[in-house]
């Protein structure tokens, strides 16, 4: 049967359980009352993965990653609540409605739909002409690579044809005009409006989506084929179902790979790639002709919590490497960094010298803050201090945190305290950091939490918070934002579509550190908010009424009359304080 989306969550949450689903990835144990775990998704020493297995939510005590199956499943897998909700619903044996567009705008989820299309047509297309005679030349090509037919087709290779308007008619031939194909740049529009192939001549990279739906293509030009002013690639540009910035080549193919192995090698370029999984590396992906982003770094942190990082050993692979760990650090990843001598790269190393010459890089390989720690000594002493302070700052985690400054203040020939204190200063005077004199008064931020905890372990009691005015004294907005959640949907279908900081404030407060949740400490909780806000409400009524005193009222009668308001007003303050 067919169900509401609001109800399929519900029934894939019943037939899947949380603790089950962290088993696949990582081991899982018993803590008194609770299941534990390592993250999966940072570098840690100790189990700080929390499982509460009742409410079907975790919470990393490290990175403070925290949700429900979906979240866990999305991040795990690098997919977004969609796509984590219709695999989910087909390993629970779950049907779901049919996705309404997201976008709000007419026609856009049939555009995407119609882009996805266009690449698959694309993609046959070139594969298709692989095979015909004028694809010589790169059939040659491929095979003095040494690229078997097996990795050939793994990663769908194909040849686009010397002529302008090759896939523009194959497209024609599938139903699809031009405007939707230039849009998604597979074709061109030159400045007299004639419509033209993009890629033209050149071997094809189909990149896919982690669905494995292709969504662009990079192409390289041939050695024999190249002309003075021929760019060596030419890449997809960005599109409606294409940000670059935000997919890895390869990562379709490698995940499984991954999953086994919790580590990834990060490499610069498709045909490295290529060459790693024709010698048995697997779990191989590249970035896709940019710097490397924080897109696919929080990407890649959902598939394994340690990377090795392959970049040339000249300069510019230096600096792209020294920028990636500080990006990978930072975020709780754990690197290394294995260079090729300036003469070598990824594939020549590998075919001439074979996978014994490899393993040796990998096992010199540094690790990725002694990386860091040996290019800042070859710098600057000023700017290297001023990098580790700037680093320090970044790293969130307090575990990492810790370590981090002992060893660069070790490496660098600081102190300890000197680099700590520094940080301190810096994250003080930085616009995330709110002193107490500009912050909400404490009071205001303390009734806020407490009555937002107890709205979030017992929801089903709002209607209680509402009659002695909760809703009322809430001041901060994110508190009135996830009131206002609280009030529209229900304990089974909030939790979708609560934003991060509200998922980690929920699963904090129904966690298993958290008192347990019955009945007793119900009307207990409930008991001290409401006593909370007589207080609140009795001491602005006596503000207010001393404020119209002061303003001296003409009548004398009017004045006694606020005189015993007055008097009454703090004879209930002081009865509530007793």
């Amino acid at each position: 049967m067919v169900q509401r989306n609001s109800d399929a969550i519900q029934a894939i949450k019943n037939r899947i359980s949380i603790a089950d689903l962290v088993r696949r990835y990582v081991e899982v144990r018993p803590m008194g009352a609770r299941l534990v775990a390592p993250c999966p998704f940072h570098q840690e020493t100790k189990p700080s993965f929390s499982i509460n297995e009742e409410q079907g939510t975790f919470y990393c005590f490290g990175c403070q990653a925290s949700g429900d199956i979906f979240d866990f499943y999305g991040r795990i897998n690098g997919l977004d609540f969609r796509e984590s909700l219709e695999q989910l619903a087909e390993e629970a044996g779950v049907q779901l409605d049919r996705f309404k567009p997201s976008s709000g705008i007419p026609g856009e989820h049939s555009r995407k739909r119609d882009m996805l299309t266009i690449h698959k047509l694309a993609a046959a297309h070139f594969v298709s002409n692989l095979s015909a005679s004028p694809a010589r030349l790169c059939r040659e090509y491929i095979q003095e690579r040494g690229l078997s037919d097996e990795i050939v087709e793994k990663f769908q290779l194909g040849w686009s044809l010397d002529e302008w308007q090759a896939l523009r008619d194959a497209l024609h031939r599938g139903g699809f005009r031009d405007e939707i194909a230039v849009n998604c740049g597979l074709l061109s529009r030159s400045a007299s409006g004639r419509v033209y192939d993009r890629f033209r001549n050149r071997l094809m990279f189909p990149i896919s989506s982690l669905s494995g739906q292709v969504i662009a293509f990079g192409g390289r030009i041939l050695p024999a084929l190249a002309k003075d002013d021929d760019a060596k690639y030419i890449n997809s540009s960005d599109s409606p179902i294409y940000k670059k910035g935000e997919h890895l080549y390869g990562l379709f193919q490698a995940r499984r790979a991954i999953d086994v192995a919790k580590s990834a090698m990060l490499t610069e370029g498709y045909m490295d790639v290529l060459t790693l999984h024709q010698f048995g590396y697997t779990n191989a992906v590249a970035g896709l002709g940019t710097a490397l982003t924080p897109e696919q770094v929080k990407r890649l942190s959902g598939f394994c919590s340690s990377i090795e990082l392959l970049y040339d050993g000249d300069a510019a692979g230096r600096k792209a490497a020294f920028r990636a760990c500080r990006m990978l650090l930072v975020r709780g990843l754990a690197c290394k960094v294995i260079l090729f001598p300036e003469k070598d790269d990824i594939d020549s190393l590998l075919r001439t010298q074979g996978s014994e010459a490899f393993e040796r890089l990998r096992k010199q390989a540094p690790e990725g803050l002694a990386f860091c720690i040996s290019t800042l000594r070859a710098g600057s002493p000023r700017e290297s201090v001023e990098w580790a302070r700037s680093f320090l700052s970044e790293v969130e985690i307090p575990e990492l945190f810790h370590r981090f400054a002992s060893e660069l203040a070790a490496g660098l020939g600081l102190t300890e305290s000197e680099l700590r204190g520094a940080v301190l200063s810096r994250r003080q005077s930085s616009s995330h950091y709110h002193p107490r004199q500009t912050a909400e008064p404490p009071r205001k931020v303390s009734r806020d939490r407490e009555i937002m905890t107890f709205a979030v372990r017992y929801p089903h009691r709002l209607a209680d918070l509402r009659a002695c005015g909760a809703d009322l004294a809430l001041n901060a907005q994110w508190a009135c934002h996830l009131w206002d959640k609280l009030e529209k949907f229900s304990a089974d279908e909030i939790f979708s579509i609560l934003n991060e900081q509200e998922k980690k404030f929920w699963v904090r407060c129904r966690s298993a550190e958290a008192p347990p949740i019955n009945e007793k400490n119900e009307e207990r909780e409930l008991y001290a908010i409401q006593r909370m806000l007589n207080v609140l409400q009795t001491s602005s009524h006596t503000d207010s009424v001393a404020a119209a005193l002061r303003q001296g009222p003409t009548d004398p009668d009017t004045q006694r009359e606020y005189l015993r308001a007055l008097m009454e007003a703090r004879g209930r303050q002081g009865d509530q304080q007793l």
